[in-house]
C-alpha cells in the first residue's frame, strides 16, 4: 500500500447535519435483493449481536460466529454500570451536543468529531429500542426511567438496570438474534473461532473458522465480513476481560491489510478488586457506578497505613481528619467522579508514595459510610422518623445502597470475604478496555473493502480515554443504528454478484495457512506452556507499557517482547492434537497474536511523545503530575500498516480536525 492515503470519508456539511444528510443520499438495497446477499458477523456481544439481529431483520442472510457456547456468554455481560444517552430526563441541561462535547473532551481530543456526534445523535434511539425489547431499566417512583452520573460529566445521563446493565442489554440483543435464528435468517456458529480472512478480487469475501469442538477447519463465504470481536486487554494477561477475550480476529484482518489504529490507548479502570497473588488468572471489575456514592481515600499518616497492613488497625477506626480523600482534594469540581484515567493515575500516585492499604501496597479504600448515613437520614424523614437512632438511620441507608448496588456488594463479599456495608471496599486500577483497534472510516469500513469493524474492535469513538457507560452505547449504536445503513450502501453493488464460491484458490491458500500453523503448535515439542509466555508478556506490558510509560521503558519492552516471541516459536509446548477439543491450542493461537500486538502497542506508545488519556508518558507531564498533551504534533490517529514484523509496521496519520470544539487542557479541578 505504498503512498496509501487514509480517507475517513466524513460527509461534508455542518456537523449536526452530516449523519442525516448522509442517510438521505446513500444507496439502498431492495428488500428482494437483500435475500441474495450474505453477511458474516464475527463476535456476538452487544455490537455483533445487535448488528446480526438488525441485518437479518432487514432481510440479509447472516452467519454469526462466536467462540463461546452461546452469545449470552459474550464479555459485554460484564459491563455493569450503565449506558449513556442524551435524553435529558433529569432536566439538568443535557443535550446531544453536551454528550458529544463530554465524549470528545473525555477522550482527550483524540477521536473523530463526526463519529462522536453521530454517536450522541443515536444514543436516545438505543434506549427506546431496548425498552421496546423489554430491558428492565431502573425506574423512579413515578415510573419514569431513572438515571445516574458517571465519571467525567456533570449531568445524569446513565441508564441502568441495577448492576447488570450489560447483561440485560445483551439479553435484549440475544432475544432479537434468537427471533432471526428461528426464522432461519441467522445461521449461528457457536464454539467457532475465526482464524483468517479471505480476500477475493481485493474484497473481503469470507473467513476460515475452526470448530472448537471437533477441530474441523471450515470455509465460509459472504459478500461482506463484520468484525465485532471486542478489545485486546488480555495482552496484559491479568485484566478484567473474560479469559477468552482475544485479538485474533482483528489481528488476522490487520495482517491482511486492515490498518490498526492507536494500539497504545488502553483504559486502566480505577475500581477493580486488587490482585491477591501471583497465581491469579483474572481480575474483577467493580462498577464505576459505585463512585456515585462511594468516597475514595487512604490514610494521611504512614503509621496508620502500616497498622492497617499489619492488622493492628481497622479502617473504620481512622478518624475523618486522618483520612486523605485525595480525589476530592485534588479535583474539587468533579471529586470522586473524575474520568477513569485521572482516577487511576491518582490511585497509583498514592500507592507509589507508600499509602496503599493492603499487603501488596496496591489498594485504596472506597467507602460508603457517608452515603449510607445520608440516605438513611433521608429515608427517616420520608417515614416521619424525626428522632431515629443512628442504628435505624444506618439500617435505612443500607437498604437504599443495597437496592442500588446490592449484587456488586455481594460479589465483592464473595471474593474478598469482607462486608462492604460495614467496612470500606479495597480497590485498585486494572486493565479494562481498549480504545485502540482496527482503523475504520465514517462507514465503519476498514482499509479492506467489504470488511467492517464495529464496537470495541474498532478505534473510532473514544479517543485516548473512554468515559464510563460509553462502551455499551457505542456497541449498540454501531450494531443497531449505524452499520445497517453504511453496509447497505456498499452491498448495493453486490446485488448481481450471486453466491461466493468457497473452492477458489484464495480460500484454499487461507485454509492451508491456518492448518500449517495449527500443525506447528501440536507438533512442536517445546518445554514451556502457553501461559508461561503469556504471563511473561503480561508482566512486561504492565510494568513498562501500563499506567505510566517512559522512553526507556518502552524501548526495553519492545526488545524484551521480541525476545519472548522468538523463544515462543521455538520452545512452546501444546499438548493434544488439532482434531479435537483443545483449549491449549486455542490459547496458543491467541497468545501468538498478543506477542505481535504487544510489540506494536509499545512501538505506538514510543512514537507518541505526549501524554493523553490512557496513554501517560512520565517524560510528558505537568509540574502537578497531570498529562501534558501536544496538540500541535500529535492531534492525529496513528494507523499502522502491517509489513511482516511489528517493528517494520508503517505509520499512516489521519489528522484530526476540530471545527466545532475548541481544544483545551482537560481540567477537572
Amino acid at each position: 500500500m505504498a503512498n496509501f492515503k487514509l480517507d475517513a470519508k466524513v460527509p461534508e456539511g455542518p456537523l449536526a447535519d452530516k449523519w442525516t444528510s448522509y442517510k438521505d443520499k446513500i444507496n439502498l438495497v431492495n428488500p428482494a435483493n437483500k435475500r441474495s446477499i450474505d453477511v458474516i458477523v464475527v463476535g456476538t456481544g452487544l455490537a455483533g449481536g445487535s448488528a446480526a439481529a438488525t441485518l437479518a431483520e432487514l432481510g440479509y442472510n447472516v452467519k454469526a460466529f462466536c467462540y463461546q457456547d452461546s452469545p449470552r456468554r459474550a464479555h459485554s455481560i460484564a459491563a455493569q454500570g450503565g449506558i449513556n444517552a442524551a435524553k435529558n430526563y433529569q432536566g439538568d441541561g443535557d443535550s446531544n451536543y453536551r454528550l458529544f462535547y463530554d465524549t470528545v473532551k473525555g477522550g482527550d481530543y483524540r477521536s473523530r468529531e463526526a463519529n462522536v456526534h453521530r454517536l450522541a445523535e443515536v444514543s436516545g434511539n438505543i434506549i427506546d429500542q431496548c425498552v421496546a425489547q423489554g430491558v428492565p431499566f431502573a425506574r423512579d417512583y413515578g415510573g419514569l426511567l431513572d438515571n445516574r452520573s458517571f465519571g467525567g460529566v456533570l449531568v445524569s445521563r446513565t441508564f441502568y438496570a441495577k448492576g447488570q446493565t450489560g447483561q440485560q442489554l445483551l439479553l435484549g440483543a440475544y432475544s432479537a438474534m434468537n427471533r432471526q435464528i428461528a426464522r432461519g435468517k441467522i445461521q449461528m456458529y457457536n464454539r467457532h473461532e475465526m482464524l483468517d480472512l479471505v480476500i477475493v478480487g481485493g474484497k473481503a469475501r469470507g473467513i476460515i473458522a475452526r470448530n472448537l469442538i471437533t477441530g474441523e477447519i471450515e470455509r465460509h463465504s459472504a459478500h461482506a465480513v463484520v468484525i465485532a470481536s471486542g478489545g485486546y486487554g488480555n495482552v496484559y494477561f491479568l485484566s478484567t476481560n473474560a479469559m477468552g477475550s482475544n485479538v485474533t480476529a482483528g489481528w488476522k484482518i490487520h495482517k491482511k491489510g486492515a490498518f490498526f489504529a492507536n494500539p497504545c490507548y488502553t483504559q486502566i479502570h480505577p475500581t477493580c478488586i486488587p490482585r491477591s497473588g501471583d497465581y491469579q488468572s483474572k481480575l474483577t471489575l467493580m462498577s464505576e457506578s459505585l463512585r456515585n456514592d462511594g468516597r475514595i481515600w487512604v490514610p494521611k499518616n504512614m503509621d496508620d497505613v502500616m497498622a492497617i497492613r499489619e492488622g493492628r488497625l481497622k479502617p473504620t477506626e481512622i478518624a475523618e481528619e486522618n483520612r486523605d480523600y485525595y480525589l476530592e482534594r485534588r479535583y474539587p469540581a468533579f471529586g470522586n467522579l473524575v474520568p477513569r484515567d485521572v482516577a487511576s493515575r491518582a490511585a497509583k500516585e498514592r500507592c507509589d508514595a507508600g499509602y496503599g492499604v493492603n499487603k501488596t501496597g496496591e489498594a485504596v479504600y472506597l467507602d460508603f459510610k457517608a452515603a449510607i448515613e445520608r440516605y438513611g437520614k433521608e429515608q427517616a424523614m420520608i417515614h416521619g422518623l424525626k428522632d431515629a437512632s443512628l442504628e435505624k438511620i444506618i439500617d435505612l441507608g443500607t437498604e437504599v445502597i443495597r437496592s442500588k448496588y446490592g449484587n456488586l456488594f455481594q460479589m465483592y463479599e464473595k471474593i474478598v470475604d469482607e462486608d462492604p456495608y460495614t467496612t470500606p471496599m479495597m480497590i485498585y486500577p486494572a486493565t479494562h478496555y481498549t480504545m485502540g483497534g482496527i482503523w475504520v472510516d465514517y462507514n465503519l469500513m476498514t482499509t479492506i473493502p467489504g470488511c467492517y469493524a464495529i464496537g470495541e474492535a474498532n478505534f473510532s469513538d473514544h479517543g485516548a480515554n473512554r468515559l464510563g457507560a460509553s462502551a455499551l452505547m457505542q456497541g449498540l449504536a454501531d450494531g443497531y443504528f449505524v452499520l445497517p445503513y453504511t453496509i447497505g450502501h456498499y452491498l448495493s453493488d453486490d446485488i448481481r454478484t450471486g453466491p461466493i464460491p468457497t473452492d477458489s484458490p484464495e480460500f484454499e491458500a487461507a485454509e492451508n495457512s491456518v492448518k500449517e500453523k495449527l500443525d506447528f503448535f501440536v507438533n512442536n515439542k517445546g518445554t514451556h506452556s502457553v501461559d508461561y509466555y503469556h504471563k511473561k508478556l503480561g508482566k512486561i506490558m504492565w510494568d513498562k507499557v501500563g499506567m505510566a510509560r517512559s522512553k526507556e521503558g518502552l524501548t526495553e519492552a519492545i526488545a524484551e517482547i521480541k525476545a519472548i516471541r522468538k523463544d515462543f516459536w521455538k520452545n512452546v509446548s501444546v499438548p493434544g492434537d488439532s482434531n479435537d477439543l483443545n483449549p491449549e491450542l486455542e490459547k496458543a493461537t491467541r497468545v501468538a497474536d498478543f506477542l505481535e500486538l504487544g510489540e506494536l502497542f509499545a512501538k505506538d506508545a514510543l512514537e507518541r511523545n505526549e501524554s493523553c488519556g490512557g496513554h501517560f508518558r512520565e517524560d510528558y507531564q505537568t509540574e502537578d503530575g497531570e498529562a501534558l498533551r501536544d496538540d500541535v504534533n500529535y492531534a492525529y490517529v496513528a494507523a499502522w500498516e502491517y509489513k511482516g514484523e511489528p517493528s517494520d509496521a508503517v505509520l499512516h496519520k489521519e489528522e484530526l480536525e476540530f471545527k466545532d470544539i475548541e481544544l483545551k487542557t482537560r481540567s477537572y479541578k
